[in-house]
C-alpha cells in the first residue's frame, strides 16, 4: 500500500435522526433507532475529525432526517442538529438528496438549506436550480459526481409544475404498488448492490451511460438499510452502505474510503466492513 492515498473522505448514508422513541420500518418489523441515529453521527463526526492524515471531505449519502419530523412539526430543528453535528468537520460535506429530505422539504427550501453543498466551481445539474446534481474535483484526477436520484419525482416538486406532470405520468406508468406509498421499486442503480426494492426504476439506462466512460471506478449509494455490493461485468465497483438509522446505539454505521492509483480501501466502522476496491 501507498504510504498516503491521493484523497481520503468519509462516507455515511440514512442518519434519518428524528428526536422520537425508536420506532419500526415501514413493514413494521425492523426496529429504527430515531433519536440514537445523532449520537452515531456525532460518533463519527469525531473519529474523521481525528484522522491523521485528515480526511478531505465527507460524503452524506441522504435521508438525513427522518419524514417522521414533518408530521412532528420538527424538520427544521433536526435538520439544524444534523448539520451542527456535521459542521463540526473542519473539511467540506457533499449532501446526497432522499425520500426523507423531500417529505420534509420542498425543493425550493431545499436549494436554500444547508444540505445544497454545491461548491463554488462545481459544475451545476439541470439549470432550473432546484437540482442537487453536481460534479467538481476534489483531486487531482479524480472528479466526485453527485446525483439527484430523485430529479424525476413528485416529491418536493410544485404540483403546477411541468416537472411534477411528468413524474405523475411516470409514476401512474411504473408503479404496480397497490399501496402508491410503498417503498418498492427504487435507489443504488446495479440490481446486484440492492434487494431489487430500493432499485431506480431507470437503473438500466444509469448503467449505459455509466458504461460509456471507462474511468468510472465506483458508484456509491444509501437507501437500502442492509447496505448491498458488486463489481459488475465493466470492473465498476457498485457500495451501497448501510444506514445508521436501523443501526443499534452500541454500534455505528460510517467508513473512510483511501483512494490510491489502482485501488479505493474502505475502512469501515460497526456495521460496515472493510473492502479492497482494485481498479
Amino acid at each position: 500500500m501507498e504510504a498516503v492515498p491521493r484523497v481520503a473522505f468519509g462516507v455515511i448514508a440514512d442518519i434519518q435522526f428524528a428526536d422520537a422513541d425508536d420506532g419500526h420500518d415501514f413493514g413494521g418489523s425492523r426496529r429504527r433507532y430515531y433519536r440514537h441515529s445523532l449520537r452515531l453521527l456525532r460518533d463519527a463526526v469525531r473519529a474523521w475529525a481525528a484522522e491523521s492524515p485528515p480526511i478531505d471531505f465527507v460524503l452524506q449519502l441522504g435521508d438525513s432526517i427522518d419524514g417522521l419530523n414533518a408530521r412532528r412539526g420538527e424538520a427544521e430543528g433536526a435538520l439544524r442538529q444534523v448539520l451542527e453535528a456535521l459542521g463540526r468537520l473542519p473539511v467540506p460535506v457533499h449532501h446526497a438528496w432522499g425520500n426523507h429530505e423531500f417529505y420534509n422539504f420542498s425543493r425550493a427550501r431545499l436549494a436554500q438549506s444547508g444540505l445544497c453543498s454545491r461548491p463554488a466551481g462545481g459544475a451545476a445539474g439541470p439549470p432550473d436550480g432546484l437540482c442537487q446534481a453536481y460534479h467538481c474535483s476534489p483531486a487531482a484526477r479524480l472528479r466526485l459526481v453527485v446525483l439527484d436520484a430523485y430529479d424525476l419525482s413528485v416529491l418536493g416538486r410544485d404540483p403546477d409544475s411541468p416537472r411534477y406532470q411528468e413524474s405523475l405520468r411516470l409514476l401512474r406508468e411504473k408503479n404496480t404498488n397497490e399501496d402508491l406509498n410503498s417503498p418498492a421499486d427504487h435507489l443504488p442503480i446495479h440490481p446486484d448492490a440492492s434487494d431489487r426494492v430500493c432499485l431506480a426504476w431507470n437503473y438500466e439506462a444509469a448503467l449505459s451511460v455509466i458504461h460509456s466512460h471507462r474511468c468510472v471506478v465506483c458508484v456509491l449509494a444509501g437507501h437500502l438499510h442492509d447496505g448491498g455490493y458488486c463489481l459488475d461485468s465493466h470492473g465498476v465497483h457498485h457500495l451501497t452502505l448501510e444506514g445508521v438509522i436501523e443501526t443499534p446505539p452500541e454500534s455505528n454505521a460510517f467508513g473512510t474510503i483511501y483512494v490510491y492509483e489502482d485501488k479505493m480501501i474502505l475502512k469501515g466502522r460497526g456495521r460496515i466492513a472493510d473492502r479492497v476496491m482494485q481498479f
